[in-house]
This record gives C-alpha cells, sequence and structure tokens, in this order.
C-alpha cells in the first residue's frame, strides 16, 4: 500500500517550507441557506461547532484521504479569480490532486439527473462578466484547487494543511489515513508559527479540540460508558484546552496524555472496524462533515448548479468514506437531501435540482426496502419527514404557492413529495405494513388531501374577499350579496383549477378535478345552508344568491362529470360527494310561501270589503261594485310582481298563483252572492187543497193563513232582507253586474299571462300554447252560477215578495172581473224600468227573461194554488186569457223587449193550463179520473187516490187538473171533491 507520505503529497513541491502569502478568500455569493425554516435532519451536534467550523474539519478529511489515481491531459480552465493566484502551484509530476480536470464530455451525473451546467439558466455563466480577465492564459486546474475553490479555502489555510499532512505522513510512514486520528496528528504538526497570529491559532487549536470533543466524547460512533474514567480524563483536558491553549509539542507531558486518551478512545471497536480510528464516524458529526463536502459539489459562482467536474470530484469525496463511516446508503439519503436543500435554500427556481433529488429518492427507496438498520431508519424518517414537511407547506395551499408560470416547479416539488410520502409510509411505517399494501394507494391519498386542503383555504380567502367587495360596493345601487358573489368566485376557481392544476394533479390522482369541485361544491354548500336557514321570505338577495348557487352547482357536476367519464363508476363516487344545492326547490319553495302570503291576504282583503260593500249603483257609475274593481286591481299587481320576481321557474310555478287567485277570485263570487236568497227563497209554500164555495170570500185569507200555519214557509233569509237596503233591487242588480264583470275581466288577465309568459325568462312555446297553466278554472262557473242564481232571486223576489200585494192580495180576490192583473202589470213595469237603467246591457235579457218567468210562474200559483179567497168560473177564462196576454205584452213591448219566441218558450205551461178554465166541469172531472187512473193503474178503480203536489203544471197531470177543479166555482165540482176527498171548504 502506498505510504500516508506518497498519498497526502498535494500538489505543492516538497521543497517548499514556507507558507504563501495571506490571500483573502475568494468572493462568496450571498448566500440563502441561512434564510430557509430547514432544520437539518441528521440531528444538531451537542458542541459548539458551527457550519464554518464543519467545512474546515471536512476540507482537512477531503485533502488527507485523497488517493493517487491515473490521470488525462486535461482542458478545463477554472474561471475562479483564485486560479490566477500567484500562490497557485502547479508541477507536472503532481499525484492525484495535481491531475488537471476534464469537462469535453458532460458529466454521467448532470446526464442522469438532467442538472444544468454553471451560468447555463440566466445567471451569467462564471467568470464571463466584465473584467473576469477570461482573455488571459490559464493554468490547468486540479481536483484539490477545484475543491478549494468550491469550499471557499483561503491559499493560506490550504498550504498549512498540506504542509502538516506533509510532515504527519513523515512520522506516520506506511500507515493508513482511516487509521490516523487526523485531529490529533494536526494538533502535534501545527506550532504557533505556522498561523499569522498567536489569535488564530488559538482559535484553530480551540476549533480541533471541539472536533475531538464532538467525534470521541458527544458523538461517538461506539456508545460511551458514563463511567469510563478515560473519556472523563479527555473531557477534563478539552474543558481545559479551550480556556488555555496547551503546548502540543510531541514530548510535551500535556499532549501524550491528550494522545493516550484520544487513541483510546478512538480504537475502541464496535467488532467490524477494528483497525479504523472511529473519531468522525459517529452520527450525526459524520453526516454533517458529509454534508460539507457534498456541498462542495455546487459551484461557488453559481450556486443552483453542479460543477460540471462533479464525477471526478464525487470519486474524491467518497474517499472520506472510511473514515467516516459513511456507505452508499447514507451516501444516498445526504445528497438527496443536499440536493433538496439547495433548491430551496438557492430560491427554489432551479426545478432540475428537484428532480434530481427525486431521482436519487428512486435509490432511497430501493435501500429502504433492504435495509433494516434502526439508525439508518431513523435518519431515513427525519430526512423524509423534513422534506415532506416542507413540500407539504407549499402543496396543501398550492394555490398560494403556484401559478400558471410556475406550473413545472409544482409539478416537481409533487413528484419530490409523493415520493417522500411513499418511502414513508410504504418501508417506514409499521401500521402501513399490518395492512395489505391494495388498501392503501399513498399517492392519491396524499393529493386527495393537497387538493381539498388548498381548495379549503382558498375558499377561506374567496369568502373574505366576497366580503370586502359587499362591504366596498354597499353604497351603490343594487349591490350583490355575498354569496351570489363567492359563487362567481368559486365558479372561477373551479375552471381555473381544470385547466392549469387538475392536468398536473391527474398524474397520482385520476379524479383531481373531481376532487376539486367536490371540495368546492362541500364548502360552498355550507354557507348555503346557514344562508337557506336564515331565509324567511323571498327577497332579491335570496333569489340571486339561489340562482347564482345553481348555476354554480351546475358547472361544478359538469366537471366533475367530465374528469370521471373514464372511471369505472362513471363517476358515481364523485358525485354522491356532491349531494344537491336543491337551490331550485328552495326557491320554489320561497315564491309558494310568497303566492300564499299575497293569497292569505287578498282572501282578508276580500272578506273585510265585502262586510263594507253597499252595492250601492248610484255610488258608482259603472254599475258594478269597487271592491270587485279593486280585487282585480290587486290581482293584476299580484301578477306583475309575480312576473318581476327574479326566478327562473315562472311558468313552473305559475300554475299554484293561478290556482290561488282563482279560488279567490271564486271566494269572492261566492260571497257577492250570499245572503241574496234564491228562486225557492220567494215561492210560498202551497196551502192545503180545499173545494170552492160560493157563499163566502175572504179577501187576504190566504195570506193571513200563510202568516199563522206556515211561519217557515219563506227561507229565514227573507225576514232579513225585509229591512236590509243591501238586498234592494238596486243592490241585486249591482250584484249580478259585478259578477258579469268579473267574469268578462278574466280574459283581460288570462291574455296578460300570456304576455307575461312570452317575455318570461325560461319560457319554452308550450308554455303559452298550453291553455292549462293560463286558465282561470273555477272563477267562470262561480260567476256564470252567482249571476243565474242572483237572477232568479231577482226575479222572483219582485214577483212574490216586494209584488205579492197586487198578485197575491190583488189578483182574482173575489169577483174576478173587478181585481184584474193591470195593477201588477204597472209594478212590474216600474221594476223592469229600474232593471233597464241599472243593469248592464249584457245581462239585462237574462235578468227580463227570468222575470217573465218568475211572473208566469206567480200567475198560474194565483191560479192553481191561490188559497179559498179565488173562485173561477168557465166564463172566468177569457178574463184569465186576455189577463195573461196583457202580461206577455208587457215582455214583448211591441217589439222592443223580449223576442217573440223567448216568450213563447216560457209560456208554454200557461197555454198548456188555460184552456182548462173554459173547459166543462164533467169533462175536467172525467179527465181527471183518466189521467189518474192512468198514473196509478187498476188499483185506483175502487177510490182515487189524492195526487201529491209536484208544483210542474201540465193540463195532462192529475194534481194540475185536480187543482182546476178545486177552484172552479161550480157545485158539481163542490160535490165531487166532497165525495171522493172529503175536501173541507175552508183551511
Amino acid at each position: 500500500m502506498a505510504s500516508l507520505f506518497r498519498d497526502l503529497s498535494l500538489g505543492h513541491s516538497k521543497r517548499e517550507s514556507t507558507p504563501p502569502p495571506l490571500q483573502p478568500p475568494p468572493p462568496v455569493m450571498p448566500s440563502k441557506l441561512t434564510a430557509t425554516d430547514l432544520e437539518s435532519p441528521f440531528g444538531q451536534l451537542a458542541s459548539q461547532l458551527t457550519d464554518s467550523d464543519l467545512r474546515a474539519t471536512a476540507y482537512e478529511i477531503f485533502v488527507a484521504v485523497s488517493r493517487t489515481s491515473a490521470g488525462k491531459p486535461l482542458t478545463y480552465i477554472s474561471n475562479s479569480s483564485n486560479s490566477d493566484s500567484p500562490n497557485h502551484h502547479h508541477s507536472p509530476n503532481s499525484p492525484a490532486l495535481q491531475r488537471s480536470l476534464t469537462s469535453a464530455a458532460a458529466s454521467k451525473m448532470k446526464k442522469a439527473f438532467g442538472l444544468k451546467s454553471p451560468g447555463s439558466g440566466s445567471k451569467k455563466s462564471p467568470g464571463s462578466g466584465p473584467g473576469s480577465g477570461q482573455a488571459k492564459s490559464r493554468k490547468p486546474l486540479t481536483v484539490g484547487e477545484l475543491m478549494k475553490t468550491q469550499m471557499r479555502v483561503p491559499d493560506t489555510v490550504d498550504s498549512r494543511i498540506r504542509r502538516a499532512l506533509v510532515r504527519v505522513a513523515a512520522g506516520q510512514a506506511g500507515r493508513r489515513i482511516e487509521t490516523v486520528v487526523l485531529p490529533l496528528e494536526l494538533l502535534q504538526q501545527l506550532k504557533s508559527s505556522d498561523f499569522t497570529d498567536q489569535q488564530e491559532y488559538e482559535a484553530w487549536q480551540r476549533r480541533t479540540m471541539r472536533v475531538l470533543e464532538a467525534g470521541l466524547l458527544l458523538h461517538p460512533r461506539v456508545p460511551l460508558d458514563k463511567s469510563n474514567p478515560t473519556s472523563q480524563r479527555l473531557r477534563q483536558i478539552i474543558n481545559g484546552a479551550l480556556d488555555r491553549p496547551i503546548e502540543t509539542g510531541r514530548n510535551n507531558e500535556s499532549m501524550q496524555v491528550l494522545r493516550s486518551a484520544v487513541m483510546s478512545l478512538a480504537s475502541r471497536s464496535d467488532g467490524s472496524f477494528s483497525e479504523i480510528s472511529h473519531w468522525a464516524d459517529g452520527i450525526p458529526l459524520n453526516l454533517r462533515l458529509y454534508e460539507m463536502l457534498l456541498e462542495a459539489c455546487f459551484d461557488v459562482n453559481d450556486e443552483s448548479s453542479i460543477v460540471e467536474e462533479v464525477d471526478e470530484l464525487m470519486e474524491h469525496i467518497k474517499k472520506t468514506w472510511t473514515v467516516l463511516g459513511i456507505n452508499q446508503i447514507l451516501h444516498n439519503l445526504c445528497f438527496t437531501w443536499v440536493l433538496f436543500h439547495r433548491f430551496v435554500a438557492t430560491g427554489q427556481v432551479e426545478t432540475d435540482l428537484l428532480d434530481a433529488a427525486d431521482a436519487q429518492l428512486i435509490e432511497v427507496a430501493k435501500d429502504a426496502k433492504t435495509t433494516k438498520d434502526p439508525q439508518y431508519s431513523k435518519i431515513l424518517s427525519s430526512t423524509l419527514s423534513s422534506i415532506l414537511g416542507w413540500a407539504e407547506k407549499r402543496l396543501l395551499a398550492y394555490h398560494d404557492t403556484f401559478d400558471r408560470g410556475s406550473i413545472d416547479a409544482m409539478q416537481s416539488i409533487l413528484s419530490l413529495g409523493v415520493s417522500a410520502a411513499k418511502i414513508l409510509v410504504e418501508d417506514i411505517s409499521n401500521e402501513y405494513r399490518r395492512k395489505r399494501k391494495g388498501e392503501v394507494d399513498v399517492a392519491r391519498s396524499r393529493i386527495d388531501t393537497y387538493i381539498r386542503s388548498s381548495l379549503r383555504t382558498v375558499f377561506a380567502q374567496l369568502m373574505e374577499k366576497a366580503d370586502s367587495s359587499r362591504r366596498a360596493s354597499k353604497n351603490q345601487p343594487n349591490p350583490l350579496p355575498v354569496l351570489a358573489i363567492l359563487a362567481k368566485d368559486v365558479g372561477d376557481v373551479a375552471v381555473n383549477e381544470k385547466q392549469v392544476f387538475s392536468p398536473i394533479l391527474k398524474r397520482w390522482h385520476p379524479f383531481a378535478a373531481g376532487v376539486a369541485v367536490a371540495t368546492l361544491h362541500a364548502c360552498y354548500g355550507n354557507e348555503l345552508k346557514q344562508f337557506i336557514s336564515g331565509i324567511m321570505e323571498l327577497t332579491p338577495d335570496a333569489v340571486q344568491v339561489l340562482r347564482a348557487a345553481d348555476k354554480l352547482e351546475k358547472d361544478l357536476v359538469q366537471i366533475a362529470v367530465e374528469d370521471s367519464v373514464d372511471s369505472d363508476d362513471g363517476g358515481k363516487a364523485i358525485i354522491r360527494e356532491m349531494p344537491p344545492y336543491e337551490a331550485e326547490s328552495v326557491i320554489a319553495n320561497l315564491v309558494k310561501a310568497w303566492i300564499k302570503a299575497r293569497l292569505d291576504r287578498l282572501k282578508e282583503w276580500i272578506d273585510r270589503n265585502l262586510q263594507q260593500e253597499v252595492w250601492n249603483p248610484q255610488a258608482n257609475q259603472e254599475g258594478f261594485a269597487p271592491s270587485a274593481v279593486e280585487v282585480l286591481r290587486i290581482i293584476d299587481e299580484t301578477l306583475d310582481a309575480y312576473f318581476q320576481l327574479p326566478i327562473p321557474m315562472h311558468p313552473a310555478l305559475l300554475p299554484d298563483l293561478m290556482v290561488g287567485l282563482d279560488r279567490c277570485l271564486q271566494y269572492y263570487a261566492t260571497k257577492a252572492k250570499s245572503g241574496c236568497g234564491s228562486r225557492n227563497t220567494y215561492v210560498p209554500t202551497m196551502p192545503a187543497l180545499t173545494r170552492c164555495t160560493t157563499e163566502s170570500k175572504f179577501h187576504g185569507v190566504w195570506k193571513k193563513k200563510e202568516k199563522s200555519s206556515n211561519p217557515q214557509k219563506k227561507n229565514s233569509q227573507v225576514a232579513t232582507m225585509n229591512g236590509d237596503n243591501s238586498f234592494g233591487i238596486p243592490q241585486l242588480c249591482e250584484r249580478i253586474n259585478t259578477l258579469h264583470r268579473l267574469r268578462t275581466e278574466l280574459d283581460v288577465l288570462e291574455k296578460r299571462i300570456i304576455t307575461h309568459l312570452r317575455n318570461s325568462e325560461s319560457a319554452r312555446t308550450e308554455d303559452f300554447s298550453n291553455g292549462l297553466t293560463k286558465k282561470f278554472e273555477l272563477t267562470p262557473s262561480a260567476c256564470i252560477e252567482g249571476v243565474q242564481q242572483l237572477s232568479e232571486a231577482l226575479a222572483y223576489k219582485i214577483v212574490f215578495h216586494d209584488l205579492s200585494h197586487v198578485l197575491w192580495d190583488g189578483l182574482y180576490v173575489g169577483e174576478s172581473s173587478s181585481s184584474r192583473i193591470e195593477p201588477f202589470l204597472q209594478e212590474l213595469e216600474r221594476n223592469l224600468i229600474i232593471i233597464s237603467d241599472t243593469m248592464h246591457e249584457r245581462v239585462r235579457t237574462r235578468v227580463v227573461t227570468d222575470l217573465m218567468r218568475a211572473s208566469f210562474d206567480g200567475f198560474l200559483l194565483v191560479l192553481l194554488a191561490g188559497g179559498p179567497s179565488r173562485a173561477f168560473t168557465r166564463q172566468d177564462s177569457e178574463i184569465i186569457e186576455d189577463d195573461f196576454k196583457s202580461l206577455k205584452d208587457l215582455f214583448w213591448s211591441n217589439g222592443d223587449g223580449l223576442p217573440a219566441e223567448l216568450i213563447d218558450k216560457f209560456s208554454i205551461t200557461a197555454r198548456g193550463v188555460l184552456p182548462l178554465y173554459r173547459t166543462d166541469t164533467d169533462s175536467l172531472i172525467e179527465r181527471f179520473r183518466r189521467v189518474t187512473l192512468e198514473a196509478y193503474g187498476s188499483s185506483a178503480r175502487s177510490r182515487l187516490p189524492l195526487p201529491p203536489t209536484s208544483g210542474e203544471w201540465n193540463p195532462t197531470e192529475p194534481n194540475t187538473l185536480l187543482r182546476v177543479l178545486c177552484y172552479r166555482n161550480d157545485e158539481a165540482a163542490s160535490k165531487f171533491l166532497k165525495k171522493t176527498y172529503n175536501l173541507p171548504k175552508k183551511l
């Protein structure tokens, strides 16, 4: 084996005995290492050694372990300012470190890692700037000189180390450097005269003592027994030397005691390296020293670039492994950390450093699977945790860290972080090993976490931004509500996520965009849920928010569906994460509540105003009730308000409103006719049948009897109406006019609704072509029925109530010839004039027709049920027929009244009954017997039954014939009635 002396020949002539002149250190670029929040994962040293101390010690070890190796003539010229220093000594015969370096071919390591060369980025190439002296002739640079430059070692310090090592080699001929305790030998060889001044020498000696302390006492490879006397002795010596320098001469007693203690501790073996001195191979000292050596691979003038000569430099650095106790797996881990740390320290712009660290992690992952050393696992865990922790600070809020311009950096950081996480989980985590590996997709799980975390952070920021925007615009007209602003911003984030980040994240997570929008959906959904819980009524703000939410949800779901199109489940898992906001349903419910509130108010208004309505035609020139005008106005306003609601579903919810308005109008129509009675209210109850007597005729007897014996013959409403002006003829006319007007106005409302529908936002042709959505269903029939009921009530009230004094008490009472129909016709004409002046022309004919029908009914009722005060002879038939003609003529009015065919239609019954009054009594009796037998069959032969009163008069109907006989002023008729039915002459 080559002698230590020969191995340590470092490029200076053996003749050199005096140190070169002191040179200033090369210019140091401002380092960003101290500005990071990264601590070394290898552990903190218990001693007070600084990075500068560690770098100096590492350089000493590097120089000491360098070996002779065959070289080749190279052309690389250093650009560092030190390369032209007059203190550089170059000998053509120098061994290993004196060999010149080459970059004729790019470094294999750099090619493998894709690392850039110095100056290939944005920075200037070292030495290419003004005044760099590039034009000067340069001397070849050795490995040793390159390392010296890279580690910022001044020429004076380099020369001093080499001189000391020459002296060490002279005294340790034949020994390998790994068997030498280098700090001890350097203490022995270097005197204060080798330094610029005593202060520098003492500082160097203190540093050397601290290195011994760190390597042998504080971080020994082989654990120390606390009671070890040698370690206690060494600690005393070092403590003393830190206060006052010790004499280091070979024969000095203090030095001999120090040597004895140091060699005793350094030679302790763990059973594997008995010949090696264990003074710098304990963790973390050895890792920190090795880190300093690896840092030297980065160009001193371009901190983010590895020197071209890294292959040869690394070859020499690896020779320190025997001294430092480093092996390949520790090297792989340290080099990963150094590449990563350098990326962080140099501004996080050179992503090739990250990519190189990621590539190195492939080797680390292999090591982790095959190495079971617990100490290595601890360092591995610490290193990867530090890398992952740094990466996750950025990835857990990647929107704050990256944008379109830095997406490459994001991809590199993601790859590195995922690689670190996989090793930590798959190769270190015991919990993972207990599970089947198929159950855990580490990469996908981490990316899932990053996406959700970062988007939650973004959402919180958007909330603040939206709130600020709302506050800033609160004095402007119609400021947007916060959640409406937020919905738009969230939508923009989702689109940006899909375009910018998801393509990168999809490398590790197949549904990255889906997870992102599901997260945004959940975040917005939480806010929306709170908002909805506070909505009490439909407001513009509420609708804006809900519509914005609905649009946002559709956009988010669309992205999720597109992202999951190739998935096994078609994206169902992601969609299940997005329970619907049901914003349209909320809007619909709010609109329904709005509709209900409006309808409730309208119904209350109808009740209140109909109670106050006086139904006075004189108070209203239009002839119908002010309450109807008002109710139509309110409905019109309600429809306008409905179609002005900023909602997307006017056609869909219109039927709800229409049904409600329809019911309100139906309610109005029902209330308008309420209490007015009907036809049956005024038609009197039939008196019991009597036979006629010629001896006595009691004027008004029938009415008196009716009142006393049939107190409930009329509806109780009649009593109310007798003293209530609101049910007079003009008032009833106005009610009829009002219902008619209501009916006709429905067409106008329906046309207006169609116009609204055509202009509504979401209208479709079928919405306004289909009549079902725009028709009032209940009100038209209610109005028609109301007009019919009121018209009949008015007609029968006039005839049977208002004119009862001329009809019941006057017509044909006593002598027929002296109590004819003229007074009744006069009163009837007066009422017709009132009706004509009051009634709307479109319903006037209807009312007059009903009045005519009531008059005909009243005329026949006098003849067939007029009570004992009336009796008719055959001769009276001419008077009766003449009076009925006069009644018809009143309604025909010489062609200005009702049409003749209408009069004929309603006079059919009278024209059938009146001829009976001129028929002789025997014929009447015979006809009566015949029709009764026909009606009742053979059972009526022995005794004729008394036919019931149907009220439907007909010349072929038994009851009608019987009544004509009852009022026949004839002895034969009286006898027949007495014999057959034993009818009395009085009630």
